[in-house]
C-alpha cells in the first residue's frame, strides 16, 4: 500500500511528532511504502500576522505539491495529523479532486476549539463546542493570547465549516478515545465516520522494579497540566512520598522557585527520554494531575508498559485510560484538593499500589502494543480505500 503522511511539526515538539514517526515505522516494518509530507512551524519566522492568517485559510502551495505527491506516486491514502498553520485544509481539496481517500487523526480539538484544548482560565470551556463561529474565542485571545491570530483560525474553522470541508472532504476521522469521538460529535462531526483508535508504543521498554521510594512526574510546565495543585499537595503532605519532576516550560522558573522550599521535591530539568523511561521503571507512581481535555498522553502510555501505575483526575481520555483499582488512582475533578487528600492517605493506599503494576503492564498489552495497533489502522485504511467516494 502507498500512503501519505502529511503534518504540521509545532516549534516545540510533542507527543503528536512521535505519533507520525512510530506509524511511519511501523507502516514501513510492515512493507508499506510510507511518503510524507511535512513543514515546520520555524517557517513562521519573518512573517507578518497577515501572512500566517492566510496560510492558516489556504495554502496553494500545499494543494499544487499534494496533488503532484499523488499523481507521481499513486498514493492510496492520505493521513492527516495536523494542518494548522502551514499546510491549511488546502490538502483535504488536493486528495478530494484526484478521488484519494483522507484519514484525519483528531490528535486535539482544535476542529472544535481554537487553542485545541476546551481549558480556558483555569478551568473546562466548552463555549465554542457547538458554534459554527467560535466568536467566544475571538474574545477570549484564545489562540495564543492574540486577538488577530484567534480570530484568523476562528474564522477558518467557519469558513471551511459552512463550506462542508469537514463534513465532505474527509472519510474518516481517527479519534483517540470514546470520550473524545462524543466531544467530536457533539461538536458537528458525522458521527458515523469517526473510528476510536488509540496511540501506541512503537519500542516497549519493559517493566521496572517499582521500588524507588518516589513519585514522578513528566511532563510540560504549563498551567493546564496541574502544576500548582501537584505542587501545593505536595507542600501539605510533604513527608508521605518523595516527589520527582521532569520538564521544562512556562513554569519552569515557577517550579525552580517552589521547590527549592520544598525537601520532599526534586525538580531534574527536562531529560533525555532514556534516562526519563528509567525514573519511570522505579518510580512508585506517575502523577499526572492535567486538568484538561487530553488527547492521549504519551508518558500515561509509557507508565502502562513499564508497570507503573498512574494517579489523575478522571477527566476527558483519563476517565477511560485510568481503570480504578486495576492500573491505577482516579481522583476526582475538579476537586483541587483531590490530590492532597491521595498523599494524606497515601500510607494505606501505598500497600495497595504495587498490585496495580500487573494491571498497568497487561493495559499496555492488550491495548497500546503495536501489533494490535497495525491492525487497527490497517482495516481503517482499506474501509477508506474500498468504500465509494
Amino acid at each position: 500500500m502507498k500512503l501519505l503522511q502529511v503534518h504540521n511539526f509545532y516549534q516545540q515538539a510533542g507527543g503528536e511528532d512521535r505519533v507520525v514517526a512510530a506509524e511511519q515505522a511501523m507502516l514501513i516494518s510492515h512493507g508499506h511504502e510510507v511518503f510524507q509530507y511535512t513543514v515546520h512551524n520555524d517557517q513562521l519566522t519573518g512573517m507578518s500576522a497577515l501572512q500566517r492568517g492566510l496560510y492558516t485559510f489556504w495554502s496553494q502551495e500545499t494543494y499544487r505539491d499534494i496533488g503532484k505527491l499523488l499523481e507521481e506516486q499513486g498514493i492510496e491514502v492520505v493521513h492527516v495529523h495536523n494542518t494548522l498553520p502551514l499546510i491549511s485544509p488546502a490538502v483535504y481539496y488536493a486528495a478530494s479532486a484526484r478521488q484519494v481517500p483522507v484519514v484525519q487523526t483528531l490528535h486535539n480539538y482544535r476542529l472544535l476549539c481554537p487553542a485545541a484544548t476546551c481549558y480556558r482560565q483555569g478551568d473546562i470551556c466548552e463555549l465554542c463546542l457547538k458554534k459554527s463561529v467560535k466568536l467566544p474565542a475571538i474574545t477570549h485571545r484564545c489562540y495564543r493570547g492574540s486577538l488577530l491570530t484567534s480570530a484568523a483560525v476562528s474564522t477558518m474553522l467557519a469558513v471551511h465549516g459552512l463550506a462542508g470541508t469537514y463534513q465532505r472532504k474527509i472519510h474518516t476521522y481517527i479519534a483517540l478515545t470514546q470520550f473524545a469521538r462524543n466531544k467530536f460529535r457533539e461538536g458537528g462531526l458525522p458521527a458515523e465516520r469517526i473510528v476510536v483508535k488509540p496511540n501506541f508504543l512503537a519500542e516497549d521498554p519493559g517493566v521496572g522494579s517499582g521500588n524507588g521510594g518516589y513519585a514522578l512526574f513528566i511532563g510540560r510546565l504549563t498551567e493546564e497540566k496541574g502544576i500548582a495543585a501537584m505542587l501545593d499537595a505536595w507542600s501539605t503532605c510533604p513527608h508521605t512520598i518523595p516527589l520527582k519532576i521532569i520538564g521544562d516550560g512556562p513554569l519552569q522558573s515557577v517550579v525552580r522557585e517552589r521547590v527549592a522550599a520544598l525537601k520532599s521535591v526534586e525538580y531534574l530539568g527536562p531529560c533525555e527520554h532514556s534516562r526519563a523511561i528509567q525514573l519511570l521503571q522505579d518510580a512508585a507512581f506517575l502523577v499526572f494531575p492535567s486538568r484538561w481535555y487530553e488527547g492521549m498522553p504519551m508518558v500515561v502510555l509509557e507508565a502502562f508498559a513499564c508497570g507503573t501505575p498512574v494517579v489523575a483526575f478522571g477527566l476527558g481520555s483519563l476517565i477511560e485510560l485510568i481503570i480504578e483499582d486495576v492500573n491505577g488512582i482516579k481522583l476526582p475533578f475538579p476537586d483541587s484538593g483531590a490530590l492532597t487528600d491521595f498523599l494524606q492517605n497515601y500510607g494505606e493506599l501505598g500497600q495497595n499500589m504495587a498490585r496495580r503494576r500487573a494491571g498497568a503492564r497487561a493495559s499496555f498489552e492488550q491495548n497500546f502494543n503495536a501489533n494490535t495497533n497495525y491492525e487497527q489502522l490497517l482495516d481503517i485504511y482499506n474501509r477508506a480505500i474500498n468504500q465509494p467516494r
